[in-house]
């Protein structure tokens, strides 16, 4: 099991409502900010929430929305551009992955000298990063509590891993009220993408006894949102469940690694702008069934503690129902089942496995694997 180093950053603060205290938090970061704010935010009309408690604490700040493209490097010179001319004390982050990625990054190199392309290609950030607030809108943000951030290369629309300063995030502020603005079709992917986050964080060859703590738990809490709880003394609202089962699925996959399917979503993702939720969850049944085959104890267990066998069944039948039941689910909700549904031919995804596999945390994966082994497991979910 590998080595466990505990640090306490960022800062988490979960509960409904919690987002009228934002003035309150980032004035203790400073009184002028630069607020990444995911476009979806103002076409559902949950931007004014972030931001009338911003000018209730008479904190000056400005909006920058201009990140439809995702996290790319032109996306972020822009802006980085813009956060350096406006002298900003600190950022703030609302939104999905786009919007708190882009944050991250521009924490990072705010006091850096040196091209954007420089840290793609390797380079570390050796000065203080800015004082990052993460908004998320999600129930998940897979490198919300990690130095790894997903880069998109303008150059080629090839995934690169920009490598932050330890703790750029100061403040994450998850408020479910915030994440009422999904399609019911979007809600579904993204928690079946948390639950796969879970798992990949506890079938990791970095998993330790803290990740796996973290994981179990958030399946646990995902099962009771998804599927209603075992007992009547628990009664807390299911958009609360998400919200405490994603915050731990995302620390649990930041203290272990990300898995084969989070690699092979962000990098289609880079490539054909698709879902990540929707990508993730499409592998994930196939990626159950593949660790079945040499994990099988921990993959029964997951399959337990998500209420979806008894507790008399084990083994590789326990394996095969949990696939059979995320695949039942995606069906149930009219989502693609099979990669090819997408619309991209697989002679295309396969320069996403190659960058996929050019990655360094393919060396973290559940089993080792090469570029040629990723493409193998493609084919199979095709």
């Amino acid at each position: 099991m590998a080595d466990f180093i505990f640090r306490i950053s960022p800062n988490i603060v979960i509960g409904s409502y919690t987002l009228s205290r934002l003035g309150q938090f980032a004035r203790e970061h400073g009184s002028k900010f630069m607020v990444i704010m995911d476009p979806i935010l103002k076409e559902v009309n949950t931007a004014h929430k972030i931001l009338e408690p911003l000018t209730d604490r008479k904190i000056d700040f400005f909006v920058y929305d201009e990140i439809a493209d995702g996290t790319t490097t032109s996306v972020i010179e822009r802006a980085l551009s813009l956060a350096r001319q406006s002298h900003i004390h600190g950022i703030i982050a609302a939104g999905g992955g786009k919007a708190i990625h882009v944050g991250q990054v521009l924490s990072a190199l705010y006091h850096e000298n040196h091209a954007v392309y420089d840290y793609i290609d390797g380079a570390v950030p050796t000065t203080a990063s800015l004082p990052l607030i993460c908004v998320p809108s999600t129930i998940r943000e897979i490198f919300m509590y990690s130095p790894f951030v997903p880069v998109i290369d303008s150059r080629n629309n090839a995934v690169k891993v920009f490598r932050t300063q330890s703790s750029v995030c100061r403040l994450s502020l998850i408020d479910p009220n915030l994440t009422a603005t999904l399609t019911e079709n979007q809600h579904t992917a993204m928690v079946l993408e948390t639950l796969c986050l879970a798992t990949e964080a506890y079938l990791s060859q970095r998993a330790s006894f803290f990740s796996d703590m973290l994981s179990e738990k958030a399946v646990e809490l995902l099962s009771y949102a998804l599927d209603g709880t075992p007992s009547l003394e628990i009664v807390t609202p299911a958009e609360e469940l998400l919200a405490h089962g994603g915050c731990m699925a995302s620390i649990a996959i930041a203290a272990s690694a990300p898995g084969m399917c989070t690699l092979l979503g962000i990098a289609i993702n880079a490539r054909f702008r698709i879902s990540i939720s929707l990508i993730t969850a499409i592998l994930f049944p196939h990626f159950i069934e593949d660790a079945g085959t040499y994990k099988t104890n921990r993959v029964a267990t997951l399959a337990h503690l998500f209420r979806v066998v008894p507790r008399e069944v084990t083994g590789i039948e326990a394996v095969k129902t949990f696939a059979e039941n995320i695949r039942h689910r995606l069906g149930k909700m009219n989502l693609p089942v099979r990669l090819k549904d997408l619309g991209v031919p697989i002679e295309q995804l396969s320069r996403a496995v190659e960058d996929a596999g050019q990655l360094h945390m393919m060396s973290s994966l559940s089993k080792s694997m090469t570029s040629d082994d990723l493409f193998t497991f493609i084919k199979q979910a095709y």
